[in-house]
């Protein structure tokens, strides 16, 4: 298979599942290289923490290098066992770090120790059981009316999933106000539905600028290695557009997306612009309901029998 105008998009942080990717592991050469490679960018055994029973595969700095490794591990499977070239990409939030590596703009070793440092610094911003994160899930919903009703509650919106999902994280002691407030709103025109998230910190919100200076400083040590011209390539989830080509921009967009919303409407809409055949590959598909928002199809792959469903 040769299709040379796919989309390729990459869920985030939420996807962990145990025993990710261990078919591509186990039945393909360039998928178990991946994991090979991100143990040794890493000092620690990937595949080991991906399959076997570990409590750290939920934990913030584990699951996002796990994620990262075994969505490229999937990519490198396909393009071995396919031929399969695709030349966009998207990833929602951790997920665009994979889109990166994807393009060829950031070097894979560099990102599986980037996105361990992210997840360490982005728990390390808020203590324990001070944030919180909700879906927020209705018919049509407007970002800007939502940050209206809870503003004064130190709740920011985190992500722009679709008209009919956001979600919104901040205070968790607020988190019950929001409720409230939202539910007397939007629940008199339509069925509201407000899910809090099990997440270990308030992730795409204002609490975590305290770590933006330091997580750009991990960025700009690896800065020469990017190839910012690739990036033109790829989403960006802090501009809802594609990335520029300019290196300097590429590092402040990725540190500004730690505390503000990820745009994922606005990546969806770019990205189906470039191409109407649209995959999402990781170990879990919460992607391809907001792709059927815009009545667009997103194919999704989680294991290696559904891509020989799909490729065959």
């Amino acid at each position: 298979m040769n299709n040379t105008c796919a989309v390729v998009v990459f869920p985030g942080q939420g996807a962990q599942r145990r025993g990710m990717g261990k078919d591509f592991f186990d039945n393909v050469t360039a998928s178990r290289n991946t994991y090979e490679e991100a143990s040794q960018a890493l000092g620690w055994d990937v595949a080991n923490l991906c399959f076997e029973e570990n409590d750290q595969l939920d934990m913030t700095e584990f699951a996002q290098p796990c994620i990262l490794t075994t969505e490229i591990a999937m990519l490198r499977g396909l393009e071995s066992l396919y031929d399969f070239k695709p030349q966009f990409f998207g990833g929602h939030s951790l997920g665009e770090y994979t889109a990166l590596v994807a393009a060829g703009a950031m070097p894979f070793d560099q990102a599986v120790q980037a996105v361990q440092v992210r997840g360490q610094l982005m728990q390390k911003a808020a203590p324990p059981g001070t944030g919180a994160m909700a879906a927020v899930i209705a018919d049509n919903l407007d970002a800007a009316f939502l940050k209206k009703v809870i503003g004064g509650l130190n709740i920011d919106v985190a992500n722009i999933n679709s008209s009919s999902q956001l979600v919104i994280s901040g205070d968790a002691s607020n988190m019950a106000a929001a409720e409230t407030k939202l539910t007397e709103i939007l629940g008199r025109e339509s069925d509201m539905r407000f899910i809090r998230l099990n997440v270990s910190a308030p992730f795409h919100s204002r609490f975590m600028q305290p770590v933006e200076a330091e997580f750009k400083k991990v960025l700009e040590a690896f800065s020469d290695q990017l190839v910012p011209e690739n990036a033109l390539r790829v989403t960006s989830n802090f501009t809802g557009k594609f990335h520029s080509g300019i290196r300097e921009t590429i590092i402040d967009n990725l540190v500004s997306q730690l505390s503000n919303p990820v745009r994922w409407t606005d990546n969806m809409t770019a990205l189906s612009q470039k191409s109407r055949d649209i995959y999402e590959i990781g170990p879990d598909r919460p992607l391809r309901r907001f792709f059927k928002g815009l009545d667009v199809t997103c194919r999704s792959i989680t294991k290696l029998s559904a891509a020989e469903r799909t490729f065959r």
